[in-house]
């Protein structure tokens, strides 16, 4: 089943990639790896902003995570022309919550990212991971994500 299938079988829609908000570009290929600015837990709606554990649930988070892993697909779509399925392995997701100071569950929150590239791109949505706890984001998002994709 190709990836776009894999989409709407799980009724997901991808947004519009975002632009980046600074200086920098928001994606880089080299050779086969494909590296992704950060993403935002952003949507058409304004998203998910606040600090996790204060004025953000842990759920909340969670799915701000997700929307952040929307918003890498979107982008991964962008940098392959539109063809998802040359995506050969999602390598490595580095996950920032924007934590209050006894919330500790950071982990669980980037769940909302990894559980998602695991639906989407099956065993090659498998990756390594890191998930940390920031005082401030940008824009005051509750979560960002990046990540080193593998492609052909």
């Amino acid at each position: 089943m190709s990836i776009e299938a894999r989409l709407t079988e799980l009724g997901i829609t991808l947004p519009e990639p975002a632009k980046p908000v600074a200086s920098y570009v928001s994606y880089v290929r080299s050779g086969n790896t494909l590296t992704i600015s950060g993403q935002l837990s952003n949507d058409a709606s304004g998203g998910i902003k606040g600090t996790v554990g204060v004025d953000v649930t842990p759920e909340d988070a969670q799915k701000a995570a997700r929307l952040c892993g929307l918003n890498l697909i979107a982008q991964i779509k962008a940098a392959l022309d539109g063809d998802l399925d040359r995506v050969v392995r999602i390598v490595k997701l580095g996950g920032f919550v924007q934590a209050g100071p006894d919330f500790e569950a950071i982990p669980g929150v980037i769940n909302g990212t990894s559980d998602l590239m695991v639906e989407v791109f099956g065993d090659a949505g498998k990756h390594a991971r890191s998930a940390v706890g920031v005082y401030k984001l940008p824009l005051g998002f509750a979560v960002e994500v990046d990540a080193i994709v593998e492609v052909k």
